[in-house]
């Protein structure tokens, strides 16, 4: 499931500069004026993390802060201010928040900074995935001891972290009674990856594993973004794979199933 990030920011260029980067990474976002605005926001949605500025008007970040804890205790905070002081720092890592960046600052440095709390998220959600398949396989397996069953055919699939299976040859990705069916592009790109896992891929050396054809290295981009984007919103929709398909800006791609 794509991540969701909210912008508690009360400059209309801050908000609409943050809410175009997020949005070219894939993420999903909301964007507020205010403290107020923000809470409420907060109180009905669940956001994956949330993206505030410490100095608001009417009630400024540190409130907001203190209120989102009380809302929702585990949730992820980054500071982004124009302002900044030892008081400020002290209170952010006092109630959790995940950094802390004064503006202004690079753009990389905060796409990183997202990505790595986002991708904490997901191992989290991971290992409780993983835990509760092996509570139930467990039960199984008690239930089923002593009893012979016929063995069936081996299929070729690959099983990837949270209980994910892919099965190239026909073309689907599963998780329990889950299925999601890929275009052939989608199945070649995924078994390239998957071949090719935790290695950054170039764009021009994925376009020829794809597509069997030479483009230029400026080119290959463009070919390469509705693929990579397409496989993409087919793994999302199982929740635990949004970091999978990184974008190493410049070079190309990686897939990490971590």
């Amino acid at each position: 499931m794509t991540a969701k990030i909210l912008v508690i920011d009360d400059d209309p260029g801050v908000r609409e500069t943050l809410g175009e980067l997020l949005r070219a990474e894939n993420y999903l976002v909301d964007s507020v004026s205010s403290g107020e605005e923000g809470l409420s926001a907060v109180k009905t949605s669940e956001y994956d993390l949330v993206l505030l500025d410490i100095r608001l008007p009417g009630m400024d970040g540190e409130q907001v802060m203190e209120q989102i804890r009380k809302q929702r205790p585990n949730a992820n905070v980054i500071i982004i201010s124009g302002y900044g002081s030892l008081e400020s720092a002290i209170l952010a890592l006092r109630l959790g928040v995940k950094d802390f960046f004064i503006k202004p600052y690079p753009v990389e440095d905060l796409l990183s900074s997202i990505y790595r709390v986002l991708s904490e998220k997901e191992n989290r959600i991971r290992k409780q995935i993983l835990l509760e398949q092996l509570e139930s396989s467990l039960e199984k397996l008690k239930n089923l001891e002593g009893i012979q069953t016929e063995s069936l055919p081996a299929r070729r699939v690959v099983n990837l972290p949270g209980g994910i299976q892919v099965d190239l040859e026909r073309r689907e990705i599963w998780r329990g009674n889950q299925r999601v069916s890929l275009t052939p592009t989608e199945s070649n790109l995924l078994g390239i990856f998957l071949e090719n896992r935790g290695r950054v891929l170039t764009h021009s050396e994925l376009v020829h594993l794809v597509q069997g054809i030479q483009v230029e290295e400026n080119e290959a981009p463009e070919i390469l973004r509705p693929m990579v984007s397409r496989l993409r919103k087919k793994l999302i929709a199982f929740p635990g794979t949004a970091g999978w398909v990184s974008n190493v800006r410049g070079t190309g791609y990686s897939f990490d199933p971590i």
